[in-house]
């Protein structure tokens, strides 16, 4: 692996007689969108500030690209630091401000550039986070999601190195905290900035996150891939992730993917799986469309639609399902040999075919002609498997016979 962006080596940071951090290490990792886990007040927003600089630790090293913060001259640390920018856990925007004033007070506070200047990124970011019909009003006059996107828009207006965020989605239902953070994941691909963000909530983190790290009892218990952290056994998984992983139930209506694969585990072990069982892949195969069309918000409800239909009508018989990528649900039918398989997914279509899955949009963050509506294909594909076989294989076999079966519908609401 590429050397860390930034390094802890050691970190401890005390306030009088409490220990807040205590022998810390840790890395980050340049391009990557790095995400801190741990319970509220366990110290995530102290080592948040200790890597823009606005804390020091009263022991140990930050490296930023190698070189020690402490070590640098004013100038190296000063121009290190100006590399980083910050978006509050409330936003943090000014009510006296229209959206262009907010998003511009950077550049006016920090930098020389001319007014033409100024305006000139100003509305390249505008246009680029998709306000150019909010420029002109004020946060009160906004939606919370407008108003992150304001928040977003300001952070990355210095053309930020690194962007920080502290608990971008506290005080936000499941299906906002997965849009805001959905938001976050788009954004960062879209200018390449490096993400770190901190939270003692996971909505979506399995699915934006290149790398955790767990910070736990004072100090990083575990840093790695999701999928490594899902096979690292410690305490903290109790206190942390158990307390945290029902917002994946919450917003989907389905297990989250730990509880997933413990179930699929402990049903092979007892032998319920029998000699073969049946596993079925649904993709949301234009979800991106859903979300540039009508917003993140309108996304998140897709999800949130296909999670509770694909629950409601395998849950019964003994199906158990999870979400395991952006857009894609897999369900286990351990009692079902692929006869019988076929035959329940055939009425699963059917099912869906009078029905319909269909989602709420309000319009909010929409590029798309008010009332006009975006669908999204849904494919379906499945595949049998064997005890001894690993389910990852057979979910790339299940992937392989996927057709179209139908339209996830939206509903515009004035």
């Amino acid at each position: 692996m590429d050397n860390p962006l930034i390094e802890f080596r050691d970190v401890t940071k005390r306030f009088g007689s409490l220990t807040v951090l205590q022998n810390v290490n840790l890395r980050i990792y340049e391009g990557e969108v790095t995400t801190i886990i741990g319970l509220s007040g366990g110290g995530k927003s102290v080592l948040l500030k200790h890597i823009i600089g606005l804390l020091q630790p009263d022991e140990g090293t930050i490296l930023f690209r190698g070189q020690a913060l402490d070590k640098m001259s004013k100038e190296e640390r000063y121009a290190a630091l100006a590399r980083m920018s910050y978006m509050f856990q409330d936003n943090a925007l000014f009510d006296s401000m229209t959206v262009y004033e907010n998003i511009a007070l950077p550049l006016r506070e920090t930098t020389k550039l001319t007014k033409a200047e100024i305006d000139r990124r100003v509305m390249a970011r505008i246009e680029q986070t998709e306000l150019s019909e909010a420029r002109y009003k004020y946060p009160s006059e906004l939606s919370g999601g407008m108003q992150k996107r304001v928040a977003l828009a300001r952070a990355l207006v210095t053309d930020p190195l690194i962007v920080l965020f502290d608990e971008p989605t506290s005080g936000q239902d499941p299906v906002r905290k997965n849009a805001i953070l959905s938001m976050i994941a788009q954004y960062q691909k879209k200018f390449g900035f490096t993400a770190i963000l901190v939270s003692h909530e996971i909505p979506d983190v399995y699915f934006i996150s290149n790398r955790i790290l767990a910070l736990y009892n004072r100090t990083i218990v575990f840093q790695g891939t999701v999928e490594e952290l899902e096979d690292f056994e410690h305490p903290f998984k109790d206190e942390v992730i158990r307390s945290l992983e029902g917002l994946q139930e919450e917003l989907t209506g389905l297990r989250s993917k730990r509880q997933f694969k413990v179930q699929y585990h402990a049903t092979l072990k007892r032998g319920f799986l029998g000699e073969s069982y049946t596993v079925i892949l649904f993709t949301l195969e234009t979800l991106s469309s859903i979300i540039d069309g009508l917003g993140h918000d309108a996304g998140q409800q897709a999800i949130h639609s296909a999670g509770l239909f694909i629950d409601k009508h395998f849950s019964p018989i003994g199906g158990f399902s999870t979400r395991i990528s952006f857009n894609e649900f897999v369900t286990v039918l351990p009692y079902s040999d692929r006869a019988e398989a076929e035959a329940i997914l055939k009425e699963f279509i059917q099912d869906f075919l009078e029905q319909g899955i269909s989602f709420i949009s309000n319009g909010v963050g929409a590029k798309r002609v008010p009332g006009e509506c975006v669908e999204s294909i849904i494919l379906a594909g499945l595949a049998q498997g064997q005890p001894l076989e690993g389910i990852d294989s057979v979910i790339e076999n299940a992937k392989t016979r996927q057709k179209e079966i139908g339209r996830l519908k939206c509903i515009m609401q004035e």
